[in-house]
């Protein structure tokens, strides 16, 4: 089932604000450091207890975050993308051919180390969009 969720971006702070909204919510929290990742070596020290992904559960709640950011760093606009999780290959490039016109690719889509198709863009509006599809999860 296709499904859209927030994805939060921290400077350092995604365990600290996660950890406050799993209190807020009474949510399940996962977070992955970056240390013990496969990106791990591509990272300075400095981020190994930082966070590389963080999700947040509760029934029909799906919030994700991370401490990582593009070469840009953390702005107002691009500190929050909406992550559309794909039901199909056909599914997420169609999506991502439509909604990245006019816009700008951040990441091209291609099958990543956790072994999804992931891909980043913003749109002609100015909104990032993170688009996953897990072939294993169907």
């Amino acid at each position: 089932m296709t499904q859209i969720n927030a994805y939060l971006n921290f400077t350092g702070n995604c365990r600290a604000a996660m950890e406050f909204y799993k209190e807020c919510l009474d949510a399940e929290l996962t977070l992955q450091t970056v240390e013990g990742s496969p990106v791990e070596h591509q990272c300075p020290e400095a981020m190994k207890g930082q966070i590389l992904h963080s999700t947040l559960q509760k029934g029909g709640i799906l919030l994700m975050g991370s401490d990582m950011s593009g070469p840009e760093g953390i702005q107002v606009g691009n500190n929050m993308a909406l992550c559309v999780n794909c039901s199909s290959e056909e599914e997420i490039t169609a999506f991502f051919s439509r909604l990245s016109a006019g816009g700008q690719v951040i990441h091209q889509l291609r099958t990543e180390f956790w072994g999804a198709i992931f891909g980043v863009f913003t749109d002609k509006f100015g909104i990032r969009w993170m688009l996953n599809y897990d072939k294993n999860a169907n």
